[in-house]
């Protein structure tokens, strides 16, 4: 028995334990006496701690403890009774010397303790000769429940090549029995199975690793633990729990290559970007410890790459430069794969890489011509003559020299009209003069094409520059409107001139002023050459009088600095204007005007007005005809009520004047009514014949009628006047029958035509008609 429950008894035992009894002396006259006073009694309960062993099987009662008072003289006057939990089912008691027994096996692990009442009374007077006491009968614990392991099976993980003594995981027993008292549930455990890797502390159930292991060589252990009560000693219960122990992967392995060489192939035709080929290494690890990086070493680089596949850890080969099987057949790579991730721990275990070799054998085609040049560069003056040499391009087959290649020029009809190749040589000439200032520069694409493969075709671009010949004489830069006040002064600048040339000059242009030969010695002007590529334009005389000369045309001659020297001679108009110091432009243009047509200012405004004065009398004449045309229509609107609206019954001629109401399709909210009209028909109606069922159903076609008439009826867009409504169906129904001659089961000689006579003189010739039909048909 441990310290924890010695303490317990002995504190259950001071709590039981009744006073120390006192001596008394109880005569009758005392007897009386508690009648008539309550005195206080000290307690003279006497019995020692109780307990009860669980799962006791008797069909005796067991005893128990006794209860006793030291008032008791064991002359059977006094009577003991139990009362509180279980009295008189579980636990009984001898009311003559206070024995207590138990009637049933009891549980510990239901109910621990129960608590009682004890009294005892004078059998004479009914009375307690000691007050009612609590106490605790306690239930004692056997080793009758075995370790329970309520939290598995156990799964742990645990790193590879993990040191001696990493801790693993723990497992946990549970006894239902008293912890308390004895060893019941004093729990040990014990490895059963997984020796010698792993070990487990008996006392708290923690597994450790016994050794270091591999996940590559096997990455899963089943572990058992048992666990036993009693500390393990003899007759102990015991139950046992599987861990699952799994091995996680890290970083141990270095990849490898399963050959030491690789062959692949690849077409010289091949693109740049084509897969060549693949080849993957292997590692033992898995996840990102396997993921690994490909590198090609060496000068193969530059020919070609290679790529990592994240999904496959494969390396692909990819062509970076066109190869050339004619230059070099064959390529060696050396190809190296790195781990992506690597564990420093096993740095020294070795690189965690690994290389080898890959030939690649490059496969002849059939290639196209190859031009000596990818861009060919030329030069060619302009305006040369025609057939005139611009340059040579060259091609040869590179599977065979002596492979003929012919040449074509593939741009637009403009470009061929402009230059021509030679099919055989590659010599290009020009077809049409060339004009820089209308194109510097011409760009061509020629095309080499084998003669014995015409699919095998390929191209070079040529760009043609135009060389500039100073062939376009200087010009003015702009037109220039000149005015010139009549009191002008001598050696008063009017206008500022430059000029412009089309030409493209080596170097910067230079232009040079002055004026003709032919204008020098009469000239009431001067130009001033301002060496800066202008001039200015001075008056050489002072006064001007535009009644005897409005205008004055300076021939300015203008030369440039090319090779060689061109001169061109360009007038300036300069026109006399009626100002003192500033000249008013617009009436300048205008005072031009009038005396280029003419025309003074007063006849000019007498033109004017005359103009003025028939457009009034025009728009006069148009205002009262349109007054005029709405007069009269409103006069006659009555007689615009003649309309033509197509229904599916026959009308009954002119004597019919009710069958239209116009008003109806003048106002929306008029529903359309059948008005009565005369019957003037109905001695012919026995001769109609019976219409054909040539449409849909009725109903059907009678509601598509309604909702058509209803949309002209409520259309706010429609006007009031005739109008034309196409339908896609015969009607049905119709007393008038149809009108078509295809379906009829009758024939023009079964009808009678002779009721036409009775309606009128309006159907004379009608009936005439029909009535000649029948006699020449008779």
């Amino acid at each position: 028995m441990n310290c924890s429950t010695l303490l317990s008894l002995l504190l259950t035992v001071v709590q039981l334990w009744p006073c120390s009894p006192t001596t008394q002396n109880h005569s009758a006259q005392n007897t009386d006496q508690s009648f008539t006073r309550v005195q206080r009694v000290k307690r003279g309960w006497l019995w020692e701690p109780l307990f009860v062993t669980e799962e006791q099987t008797s069909r005796m009662p067991v005893y128990v403890g006794q209860l006793k008072t030291d008032l008791d003289k064991q002359d059977g006057n006094l009577q003991y009774i139990l009362t509180g939990e279980g009295a008189g089912s579980i636990f009984i008691i001898d009311e003559y010397n206070g024995k207590i027994y138990v009637m049933q096996t009891l549980d510990r692990e239901k109910k621990p303790f129960y608590i009682l009442r004890a009294q005892a009374l004078n059998r004479n007077t009914h009375l307690p000769v000691e007050p009612e006491s609590e106490f605790i009968i306690k239930v004692r614990d056997i080793n009758d429940h075995e370790p329970q392991f309520l939290d598995g099976p156990y799964v742990a993980v645990v790193p590879e090549m993990s040191p001696e003594g990493t801790s693993v995981t723990q497992v946990t027993a549970t006894d239902g029995d008293d912890p308390s008292y004895g060893n019941s549930a004093r729990l040990l455990y014990s490895l059963i199975q997984g020796q010698p890797y792993f070990s487990v502390e008996p006392k708290t159930g923690v597994i450790r690793m016994a050794a270091q292991m591999d996940r590559e060589t096997k990455d899963q252990y089943l572990v058992i633990i048992q666990a036993k009560d009693m500390v393990g000693q003899a007759g102990a219960f015991s139950s046992t729990a599987t861990v699952t122990i799994n091995l996680s992967d890290i970083n141990d392995n270095p990849p490898k290559f399963q050959h030491r060489l690789y062959y692949m192939n690849v077409s010289e035709e091949a693109p740049v970007g084509t897969t060549v080929g693949k080849l993957m290494a292997e590692d033992s690890d898995i996840g990102e410890n396997a993921a690994m990086n490909y590198f090609i070493e060496g000068d193969s680089s530059d020919v070609f790459g290679i790529i990592t596949d994240n999904e496959t850890q494969e390396g692909v080969i990819l062509l970076k430069k066109r190869v050339d099987y004619e230059s070099k057949r064959r390529h060696s790579v050396s190809v190296k794969v790195v781990n992506r991730y690597i564990d420093d721990r096993f740095l020294k275990e070795g690189p965690f890489e690994d290389t080898t070799t890959v030939k690649i054998s490059v496969e002849d085609a059939d290639e196209p011509p190859v031009f000596t040049l990818e861009n060919y560069m030329m030069e060619i003056a302009e305006g040369v003559t025609n057939g005139s040499l611009v340059g040579i391009v060259s091609a040869r087959d590179p599977d065979n020299d002596d492979s003929p290649v012919r040449y074509s020029i593939v741009q637009g009809m403009h470009l061929k009209r402009l230059f021509s190749i030679n099919e055989h040589n590659g010599t290009i000439i020009t077809t049409e003069p060339l004009d820089r200032e209308i194109a510097s520069w011409h760009n061509i694409t020629v095309t080499a094409t084998e003669t014995r493969n015409p699919e095998k075709i390929s191209e070079a671009n040529v760009y043609i520059q135009v060389l500039d010949v100073n062939d376009h004489a200087p010009e003015f830069a702009k037109f220039y409107e000149t005015f010139v006040c009549e009191n002008a002064v001598s050696n008063q600048l009017i206008q500022s001139i430059s000029a412009v040339d089309k030409d493209d000059s080596a170097e910067s242009h230079h232009f040079y002023f002055s004026l003709a030969q032919e204008a020098t010695n009469n000239s009431r002007f001067t130009v001033k050459d301002n060496q800066d590529n202008t001039a200015g334009i001075f008056t050489a005389k002072s006064g001007f009088n535009r009644q005897e000369q409005f205008y004055f045309y300076l021939p300015i001659l203008i030369l440039d600095n090319g090779s060689p020297p061109l001169t061109s001679t360009n007038t300036l108009t300069v026109t006399v204007c009626d100002c003192d110091t500033e000249v008013n432009t617009f009436y300048c243009r205008y005072g031009a005007f009038m005396y280029s047509i003419g025309l003074s200012t007063e006849a000019l405004v007498a033109i004017l007005a005359c103009i003025l004065i028939l457009l009034v009398f025009f728009l006069a004449i148009v205002a009262i005809r349109q007054q005029r045309k709405k007069s009269l229509f409103s006069e006659k609107v009555e007689e615009f009520r003649e309309n033509i609206v197509r229904y599916d019954d026959e009308g009954g001629g002119e004597e019919d004047t009710e069958a239209f109401d116009i008003s109806a399709l003048r106002t929306r909210t008029v529903m359309r009514t059948r008005k009565p009209r005369k019957n003037i028909t109905t001695e012919i109606h026995s001769l109609y014949r019976q219409s054909l069922q040539v449409g849909p159903d009725s109903a059907i076609f009678r509601q598509f009628i309604s909702e058509k008439l209803e949309e002209a009826n409520t259309d706010p867009s429609a006007p009031p006047y005739d109008s034309l409504q196409t339908y896609a169906f015969e009607g049905t129904g119709s007393l008038a029958g149809s009108l078509s001659s295809l379906g009829s089961d009758m024939s023009d000689v079964d009808q009678n035509y002779d009721y036409l006579s009775d309606w009128g003189p309006h159907f004379k010739r009608l009936a005439g008609m029909y009535a000649s039909h029948r006699s020449v048909r008779d």
